[in-house]
């Protein structure tokens, strides 16, 4: 069996991959792994138990999982303040707001309703290291706490989880967003509840899609895999901007008064410069992933910010931004992440300081989305083949080489081996479509022939 954690928790399946069983262990496993160090030693010094967050997207699935990891957390003495259906971005909040030991958010974000996901978050709210999943993925086989009597956790109901989090939000705003017309698509997710609420409270004319969650339509057809809706609803009704989350409403991707997608490298470019200009960029760094468009690494270069890379995947993006003490980070995807005000990727903050932007400056999105030209981008996904053998074949490599030396500055090639799957991603971009794509099929087919099982 493979690592059991991905790169942003535990998902599958639920009730297929993801077993109550499995959900009981995990939160048995979290519960031994989670209260050891500084903190948990004082609450026992003080007679006091732990506490833990507890929070899922809309997914019907979620009901039961909620209920078999509280279980789970109750009965190894941990107290569970259970915040309902609140985002991904809420849940990390709250942990540090609160003071917690740790928070579980019960969510599979972009996935389809019928999967499902367990992911954890330390004291303060942060995304665990790799090294503390694997101790609770080791934890599933060991001995479990198993207090008896008064030191069983109590399940109690967090009835103001959703207001703190909504004053959060709105104290990130420097500015009123009175005058612009935004619609939002909440993808039938998370954010259904607080998202439209929050633009409105800051000012801001708002029409909503995609916000009547009934556990099993969430990201069908809406959110921020699915733009057509949202393109339409902004044309249609003559808006500013529209803004799409996804289900558990951790990604934000904009769309322009003309329809136009605005993708995540393209906010990160708005919102760097932004933060640039106010001074409020550390060392004028951005953090990005290796993913991201050549043309934000250009635009970024032509404005005097430096760029950091990390791995694809957010936590990534996350360990970089604190391991330098940087202001803000993210992937093309919409994750993105603002140091001072989240520890996790935000979509509503990201949407509120989009249009905060437009506000400040005046200007249309169109306008600020136009620092940076979006080279044309091509990801081949070559499957049935050994990904393990990618890393050290020369052919290969030799491929990659002369195509990167054909495109010169005007392109660039990565090949990343699947975590998962036999797949082998071939990413290419070029000053134009037809080149791109000729050269990500010259390169799949060089990988199919290398790497044939």
């Amino acid at each position: 069996m493979g690592r059991l954690f991905g790169t942003d928790g535990v998902r599958g399946l639920a009730n297929g991959d993801l077993t109550v069983e499995l959900a009981l262990g995990l939160s048995q496993a979290a519960a031994a792994v989670l209260t050891q160090g500084r903190h948990a030693d004082e609450l026992r010094a003080q007679g006091k138990r732990p506490t833990a967050i507890v929070a899922r997207d809309p997914r019907v699935s979620g009901q039961f999982l909620t209920a078999a990891v509280s279980a789970g957390l109750a009965s190894s003495g941990i107290d569970v303040l259970d915040a309902g259906v609140i985002p991904t971005p809420a849940a990390a909040f709250l942990v540090g707001d609160v003071n917690a030991d740790f928070g579980v958010m019960i969510s599979a974000s972009h996935n389809p309703a019928p999967d499902n996901g367990i992911k954890f978050f330390s004291f303060g709210g942060t995304k665990l290291p790799d090294a503390v999943e694997d101790r609770i993925e080791q934890a599933l086989e060991g001995e479990k706490l198993a207090p008896t009597g008064a030191g069983v956790g109590r399940i109690r109901r967090f009835a103001d989880a959703e207001d703190r989090y909504l004053l959060h939000l709105l104290g990130t705003l420097d500015v009123s967003l009175e005058g612009l017309h935004v619609v939002i698509d909440c993808a039938h997710g998370a954010a259904a509840g607080i998202s439209p609420q929050v633009f409105a409270d800051a000012g801001a004319r708002v029409t909503v899609i995609g916000s009547d969650p009934d556990g099993l339509n969430i990201n069908e057809g809406v959110g921020s895999t699915h733009l057509g809706p949202l393109q339409a609803a902004v044309v249609e009704h003559r808006a500013d901007l529209g803004i799409a989350h996804d289900g558990d409403a951790d990604r934000c991707l904009a769309v322009d008064a003309q329809g136009r997608v605005i993708d995540g490298d393209q906010i990160m470019a708005i919102l760097a410069l932004s933060l640039k200009n106010r001074g409020r960029l550390t060392d004028d760094t951005l953090v990005v992933t290796v993913m991201s468009n050549l043309g934000l690494k250009r635009a970024m270069a032509d404005h005097g910010v430096r760029l950091i890379e990390t791995k694809v995947g957010d936590r990534y993006v996350l360990e970089a931004l604190a391991e330098h003490r940087l202001a803000l980070g993210g992937e093309q995807s919409g994750h993105i992440i603002f140091s001072e005000h989240a520890t996790t990727g935000d979509g509503i903050l990201t949407g509120l300081q989009l249009a905060a932007e437009m506000a400040r400056t005046g200007r249309s999105l169109a306008e600020l989305a136009d620092v940076m030209t979006v080279f044309p981008q091509v990801l081949v996904n070559v499957r049935g083949v050994d990904r393990t053998a990618l890393e050290g074949d020369a052919v290969i490599a030799a491929a990659v080489a002369a195509e990167e030396a054909a495109l010169g500055d005007s392109g660039r090639v990565l090949l990343r081996a699947s975590g998962t799957e036999p797949m082998v991603r071939v990413m290419v971009e070029a000053a134009d479509q037809a080149t791109a794509e000729q050269v990500a099929e010259r390169l799949a087919d060089v990988v199919r022939a290398q790497l044939a099982v």
